[in-house]
């Protein structure tokens, strides 16, 4: 959608130089009227958006301030990943094999693995997927719940310069890894928020792992300290059926429906999956205002049933909250919310679903309505005058933009990803000309690569590898083979 740009929220006037200014773009601002200013300009000073309009002005309301050219590039909104992993899964990516059920991945290779990390691969695991979605243009990131190690992941996670949620998983199943009573795992909870209180850009949240894995007394409890601390929560519920069958089993309700009736469903609550919903549990969603993080590259990974049993569609189309999320390394094997978009749209006109969600519409989900959705559309989301600067410059003279099609299919079916040039977080150039600032990307890559295979030995896991490999010596070596014949013609 493009049209004449609407006049500042509040104009321009002499304030000395800004931080930045970004000049010569095509703005995708996903305002309400959803207005894209061509030929514009962002004023960006102390981490917020100063100013938008034509880049003369600005330069006459701030002078001497220093300039990002973006002419030829569209500056969209900071993309937001609802439910994205960040400990002992980045160190060993795409590993866990494709064709083992999703209970085995978890039990065969991530419980061990998260028994066996320790808090430096922690901190570093939480850099390296901080890192890796900065350079997508992802600029907030929620974690939904690390195991030991919750400070350090936050410490990672600050040093790449990314907006994030951080929380310690909190359960209290007995006799299982790291569970503790209930009392015990809210103090833990509590702790953790206390301790990234005040810090402009990670913050902590309640985390609590979810699934049948938690009693009443541990939800409501944490449901309750939420309200008291005044921070959201988020857990795990229904990504496959297992969750149901399970409630079914211990004589519980369906389990959003065992929610609701546990009193726990609220704005504040943000529910990652949601996928095996009946028409009951996704109306109590919708009543209660509580959001869902859809993972779509994990369900289709991890074979949940996405396509036959998801109703993310139906749950926004009925007036609910919803956001995008990329889940873990082994599960959606990439931070990349581009990705996440495309097969979410993708999955969602091929089940059939009626009203399918369109281009516009998914793309609010990676920005200004997955913003909302967690609970800082006030803060991101979205390119307005006194918003946090967080801007993502794409390179549109590379030749997948062209020719140029309608902006927003473009958007979500390009998967543009692949063209972030340059990203600011609170204003601040965290990506500038496709390299990250922040941290030295060639050490860090060295020291995940050590710790991988620290990692791995010492939770006695061996990565099955599909192809052999074979030294280049010894390869040419061998006797040729003879090629197969060409089949006739």
């Amino acid at each position: 959608m493009t049209g004449t740009p609407p006049p500042p929220s509040a104009a321009p006037r002499p304030a000395g130089p800004a931080d930045l200014l970004i000049v010569d773009a095509e703005i995708v601002t996903m305002a309400p009227g959803r207005e894209v200013v061509t030929g514009g300009a962002i004023a960006v000073a102390a981490g917020r958006i100063a100013a938008l309009g034509p880049a003369d002005a600005l330069r006459a309301a701030y002078p001497g301030s220093p300039e990002l050219d973006a002419a030829g590039c569209v500056v969209v909104p900071g993309l937001v990943n609802a439910h994205q992993h960040t400990t002992a899964d980045p160190l060993v990516r795409s590993s866990i094999p494709d064709d083992v059920p999703a209970q085995q991945a978890i039990y065969d290779w991530i419980v061990p693995l998260h028994a066996a990390v320790t808090g430096d691969d922690d901190e570093l695991s939480a850099t390296l997927t901080a890192v890796e979605a900065l350079s997508y243009g992802v600029t907030t990131l929620l974690e939904p719940g690390t195991v030991a190690h919750p400070l350090r992941v936050a410490r990672g996670l600050r040093a790449a310069g990314i907006r994030a949620r951080v929380g310690g998983w909190g359960w209290d199943t007995p006799g299982a890894p790291y569970a503790l009573p209930a009392a015990e795992a809210l103090a833990a909870q509590a702790d953790t928020v206390a301790a990234l209180a005040g810090d402009d850009l990670v913050t902590g949240w309640i985390t609590l792992l979810g699934h049948d894995l938690v009693s009443d007394e541990l939800f409501t409890g944490a449901a309750e300290l939420a309200e008291r601390l005044d921070v959201p929560m988020t857990w795990h519920i229904s990504p496959g059926p297992d969750d149901v069958t399970a409630y079914a089993a211990a004589g519980r309700a369906r389990p959003v429906l065992h929610l609701r009736d546990l009193g726990v469903l609220s704005p504040r609550l943000l529910l990652g999956h949601a996928v095996w919903l009946d028409d009951a549990e996704l109306a109590a969603l919708v009543d209660s205002g509580t959001a869902v993080a859809a993972c779509p590259g994990a369900y289709l990974r991890l074979g949940q049933g996405v396509s036959r049993a998801g109703r993310h569609t139906e749950l926004r189309r009925a007036g609910g909250r919803l956001a995008l999320g990329c889940d873990s390394h082994n599960a959606g094997d990439t931070p990349d919310v581009w990705r996440a978009a495309r097969l979410f749209a993708g999955l969602e006109r091929d089940r059939g679903t009626p009203d399918p969600l369109r281009a516009d519409e998914v793309f609010a989900l990676a920005t200004i309505d997955g913003a909302d959705a967690v609970g800082l559309g006030r803060t991101t989301g979205s390119i307005e005058v006194g918003k946090a600067a967080d801007l993502v410059v794409l390179d549109a003279r590379t030749i997948s933009w062209a020719p140029r099609g309608d902006l927003a299919t473009q958007l979500v079916w390009g998967a543009a990803g692949h063209t972030v040039r340059d990203v600011l977080v609170d204003g601040r150039l965290v990506v500038r000309d496709r390299r990250v600032t922040t941290v030295d990307v060639d050490a860090l890559r060295e020291e995940a690569t050590a710790r991988r295979a620290a990692l791995l030995r010492r939770a006695g896991i061996d990565i099955p590898h599909r192809w052999p490999t074979v030294p280049a010596t010894e390869h040419c070596a061998r006797p040729a083979e003879p090629a197969a014949a060409a089949p006739p013609l």
